[in-house]
């Protein structure tokens, strides 16, 4: 690796995953911390946070891990403030938490809805709101909002709220971007298709086709121009990027990594 992140620290929230493999927030965890940064990692479940701490830290990264839930804006301000103080600095942050319900206007329950509003884009605001006036005293940084190809298009099923939030991210983005961009804060958006991931795998494996995991994600693959589902780690180097000074020039932007499915026309 090249130090693309040398001297930097980076706080990364869903860093653990739900399964072996590369999840969104573990693979930017390692990758960054390949990179040279020093991570503050972030996740509300112990066993997989560490999974990914010790996979950073074989990584060669200086790691630190907290328990915390993206909801709860005590714990929100308690890590960001924590990473700052353990390092000295926080110069980007990954808004990576997210979740989806099946279920249109009709079919979804109020509750649901309101829990995704919660998980998906109260989680970013949050994030924004806390690490912004550290990021300005310091004379900037580079915000990375983990946002969906669902928030751009319909994508196969009704999955309205999640839709709703993944799109909301983007708007959340762009208007904070330009808000912040005279004092040197980037903020900008990853936007990951139908990856094969961890969670997507767990997901699939209790939906339709009798819990046939390989019937579901050839559908997804289907779906895909250039013919292959990519992964976490593949978020992770569009983040990476936007996490760079290589970007410096990069905010209000959206890298869409998704194969091409966002803009067939069928």
């Amino acid at each position: 690796m090249s130090g693309r992140l040398g001297g930097k620290v980076a706080l990364v929230t869903g860093a653990g995953s739900v399964g072996p493999g590369w999840g969104n927030g573990r693979a930017m965890s390692v990758i960054f911390a390949q990179e040279g940064a020093r991570v503050y990692l972030v996740d509300r479940d112990p066993a997989a946070l560490e999974v990914t701490a010790a996979q950073a830290r074989e990584a060669g990264g200086e790691v630190e891990t907290r328990l915390g839930d993206v909801t709860d804006p005590a714990d929100v301000e308690a890590f960001v403030t924590g990473a700052h103080e353990r390092f000295g600095a926080l110069d980007v942050l990954v808004n990576n938490v997210g979740g989806s319900r099946a279920g249109g206007a009709v079919e979804l329950s109020l509750d649901d809805w309101n829990a995704q509003v919660r998980v998906n884009l109260t989680s970013v605001f949050l994030g924004c709101k806390y690490a912004i006036p550290l990021m300005r005293a310091a004379g900037g940084g580079s915000i990375v909002n983990i946002s969906s190809a669902s928030g751009l298009r319909y994508t196969g099923a009704p999955q309205v709220a999640y839709a709703s939030t993944k799109a909301a991210i983007l708007q959340l983005t762009r208007v904070t971007a330009v808000q912040y961009a005279p004092d040197r804060v980037r903020v900008n958006a990853v936007v990951p298709g139908q990856l094969h991931t961890p969670m997507v795998e767990a997901r699939l494996a209790g939906q339709r086709a009798g819990g046939d995991v390989e019937s579901l994600l050839a559908q997804r693959q289907a779906r895909i121009p250039i013919g292959f589902m990519g992964d976490g780690r593949d978020t992770a180097y569009a983040a990476l990027f936007l996490a760079s000074d290589e970007s410096r020039f990069v905010t209000g932007a959206e890298i869409v990594v998704d194969g091409g499915m966002s803009v067939r026309c069928d």
